[in-house]
């Protein structure tokens, strides 16, 4: 199956909101792991060691197909971690983990309530989340001639590719570094611009950035 570019957070995000003198501190970071995502919880209840709960959800990977996960942390079941990944989930947003904070203010909110606040937080955090896209890339190795070097740096921008490492011998070999989807029609060109003369090795995985 090809792997598709999709959001993820740019960077971590933090909102408050008050319901019925609760207080819930919303904290979303982009994750790439389930070990990641754990460190980021254990993070946040290190921070606030003095709150009532510490509820979370994650996905590592894309929005629908990721690894996931979720915790009510000692709110009712399914009042708070299943909402926030539902939240998630719809957002189409990938790499993402969400823990919502809560100060008991002495006022039981219910099981709906519990789960509008839950969910309600972290569709508040979303909103002012800025987001970037990953890509899947691919490592490309190529073995030019010096005179076909000036040819390739002005192809390079066009492809959205950037030299990685290179290497001058006899010729030279450039590892270059591109998004997948640009793979085929790069390798199309530069046999067309060196007459079949450049020699190109193609790596067999994505790697992601």
């Amino acid at each position: 199956m090809e792997n598709k570019a999709y959001p993820v957070p740019k960077e971590a995000q933090r909102t408050e909101s008050i319901i019925k003198k609760s207080k819930f501190i919303c904290d979303i970071c982009r994750v790439q792991s389930k070990d990641e995502a754990k460190a980021f919880i254990a993070a946040v209840k290190k921070e606030f060691p003095d709150a009532r709960h510490h509820c979370s959800a994650f996905i590592a990977g894309p929005s629908q197909t990721g690894d996931m996960g979720m915790s009510d942390d000692g709110e009712p079941q399914g009042t708070a971690g299943k909402p926030m990944l539902q939240v998630l989930q719809g957002s189409g947003i990938g790499d993402i983990a969400a823990v919502v904070t809560r100060y008991f203010g002495g006022i039981l909110l219910g099981t709906g309530g519990l789960v509008r606040a839950y969910s309600g937080a972290v569709q508040q955090g979303l909103e002012s989340l800025e987001i970037v896209m990953k890509v899947p890339m691919r490592i490309v190795t190529l073995e030019i001639s010096y005179a076909q070097e000036g040819m390739l740096r002005r192809m390079l921008e066009g492809f959205t590719a950037k030299i990685e490492e290179q290497t001058f011998g006899t010729d030279i070999t450039f590892t270059l570094i591109m998004p997948s989807n640009r793979v085929e029609e790069f390798t199309k060109t530069i046999i067309e611009e060196t007459n079949g003369t450049a020699e190109l090795l193609i790596e067999d995985e994505d790697i992601w950035i």
